[in-house]
């Protein structure tokens, strides 16, 4: 096995130049994609995530960590591809119908691939229909809902309705959050999961699916 221990830290230091090159330098050396994911790429942003969570991290550096994993990943993917390797689950994300707001739910999504996870980013202003649409297109797993703004807050509930609706919400685990979501809402609202943030979405989507 190659030696992934640049890689992983050029992801902590949210070296994204470095990473890719320690990527390719990995690969050249025979390293093997589904190895770099679970033996570099997921420990380090499982690292990243303990010192956010720890107060060591602070938003700013769990988005250029992201960013580094995110051209590791553009590296990889097709080589994954090609071996058949499949995700540990997939994923459509989304921020709600009505809400632009996007860092949370990006830290979401980077996380969550660095775990391991195929992830399909709908962005913001994400209608239910879109969301249904999208669990169908890619045969998703999981749904995670994203809100900031109280008044789209409501949105997650008529996103789940719509799954409901259209025949797929037994088939889906549905996690959720946001500045304003809490634990209640979710439950309120018929959520499977909710994250209280970005670094806890890993653990939250693996527990949905047994994993």
């Amino acid at each position: 096995m190659a030696d992934l221990s640049r890689m992983s830290d050029a992801i902590l230091n949210g070296d994204a130049a470095g990473a890719a090159a320690a990527a390719k330098e990995a690969l050249a050396a025979g390293a093997d994609p589904v190895e770099m994911v679970a033996q570099g790429i997921s420990p380090a942003m499982g690292e990243v995530g303990r010192r956010f969570e720890s107060g060591e991290y602070f938003v700013p550096e769990l988005l250029i960590a992201a960013r580094a994993t995110k051209g590791i990943f553009e590296l990889i993917r097709p080589m994954m591809a090609q071996k058949g390797a499949q995700p540990a689950g997939r994923v459509v994300i989304g921020t709600v119908k009505g809400d632009l707001h996007d860092i949370g739910k990006n830290l979401v999504a980077a996380m969550l691939e660095g775990g391991g996870f195929e992830v399909t980013d709908l962005g913001v202003n994400v209608a239910p229909e879109k969301v249904v649409s999208a669990v169908k297109e890619k045969n998703a797993q999981v749904v995670g809902l994203s809100a900031l703004l109280t008044t789209t807050m409501p949105e997650m509930r008529n996103a789940i309705s719509a799954l409901r609706e259209a025949g797929l919400r037994d088939g889906v685990k549905v996690m959720v959050g946001g500045a304003p979501v809490t634990q209640q809402f979710a439950q309120e609202v018929g959520a499977d999961g909710y994250g209280e943030n970005a670094a806890s979405a890993v653990g939250v989507a693996r527990k949905l699916l047994g994993l």
